[in-house]
C-alpha cells in the first residue's frame, strides 16, 4: 500500500486505540471514566472536522455561486477556527503528567503509561497531519501555476509558523488555562493575557516553552510528514 495512504490509516487506528484505552479503563478496573480525556480526544480531532467542513463549503461556493469574495470569506473563517482549535490536539502531550490517576484506584501504572503515551502520540500526530493538509492548501494558493508547489520554500515556512503558533497555544492552555472558546470574550482574554505577560519571568518561560515544543513538533514533522510530502512532490 502507498505510504501516503498508510499514514491516515495509521492515524485513525491510533485515535481509536487511544479512545478504547480510555473507555476500557473504567470497566476493566472498576473505576470511573475519566471524562476530560474523552473530551480532549474529541477536541483533538475537531480541527480535521473543521477542515473537512471548510472544504465542503468551498465546493458549494464554487459550484453554486462562484465569487472570489465568498471563497475568501469561507477560507478565512474556516482557517481561523481551524487554527484556534489546533493547539487542542498537540495539548494532549501534557497528559503525560498522569494527573488523572486517583488515590485508591486499582489501575496498574503500566496501563496508564500506555494510555497516556498513546493519547499524547495521537494528539501530536493529529496536529502534524493537520499542518500537512494546511501546507498543501498554502502551496496550492501561493503557487497555483507551479507543477510542484510543495517543492517551494513558502509552504514549508508556513508549516513552521503554524507549528510555532500551536506551541504558543499549548502554553496559553497549560499556564493561563485558556480554551479556544475564550476568544468569544475578547476583553477578558486580553486582560488575562496582558496581566500574565507583565511578568518578565512569564515571558521567558513562554519563549522557552514555545521554542522547545516548536522544535519537538518540527523534528517529528520532518521525520513523519516530510517523507510523505516529498513522495507527493516526486510523483
Amino acid at each position: 500500500m502507498d505510504a501516503v495512504l498508510l499514514l491516515p490509516l495509521g492515524l485513525v487506528l491510533l485515535n481509536v486505540y487511544a479512545l478504547a484505552l480510555v473507555l476500557l479503563r473504567a470497566p476493566a478496573y472498576r473505576t470511573r471514566v475519566y471524562r476530560p480525556m474523552v473530551l480532549n480526544i474529541g477536541l483533538s480531532v475537531a480541527p480535521a472536522a473543521v477542515m473537512l467542513v471548510t472544504f465542503l463549503a468551498v465546493l458549494v461556493v464554487v459550484q453554486a455561486f462562484p465569487s472570489p469574495v465568498a471563497l475568501f470569506a469561507v477560507l478565512a473563517v474556516g482557517g481561523v477556527v481551524w487554527l484556534l482549535l489546533l493547539p487542542n490536539a498537540a495539548y494532549l502531550v501534557t497528559e503525560l503528567n498522569l494527573s488523572h490517576r486517583r488515590e485508591g484506584e486499582a489501575v496498574p501504572l503500566w496501563y496508564d503509561i500506555v494510555l497516556v503515551i498513546t493519547l499524547a502520540m495521537s494528539g501530536v500526530l493529529n496536529t502534524l497531519a493537520n499542518v500537512a493538509l494546511a501546507q498543501l492548501v498554502v502551496a496550492a494558493v501561493l503557487y497555483p501555476e507551479d507543477d510542484r508547489p510543495l517543492a517551494r520554500a513558502g509552504s514549508w515556512v508556513a508549516a513552521a509558523v503554524i507549528l510555532l503558533l500551536v506551541a504558543f497555544g499549548m502554553y496559553l492552555g497549560r499556564y493561563i488555562r485558556f480554551n479556544s472558546w475564550d476568544l468569544l470574550h475578547p476583553g477578558s482574554f486580553l486582560r488575562k493575557l496582558v496581566g500574565h505577560f507583565r511578568d518578565g519571568a512569564h515571558l521567558r518561560a513562554a519563549a522557552g516553552f514555545v521554542v522547545t515544543h516548536g522544535l519537538f513538533l518540527a523534528i517529528l514533522y520532518t521525520i513523519v510528514i516530510a517523507p510523505a510530502v516529498v513522495g507527493v512532490v516526486e510523483r
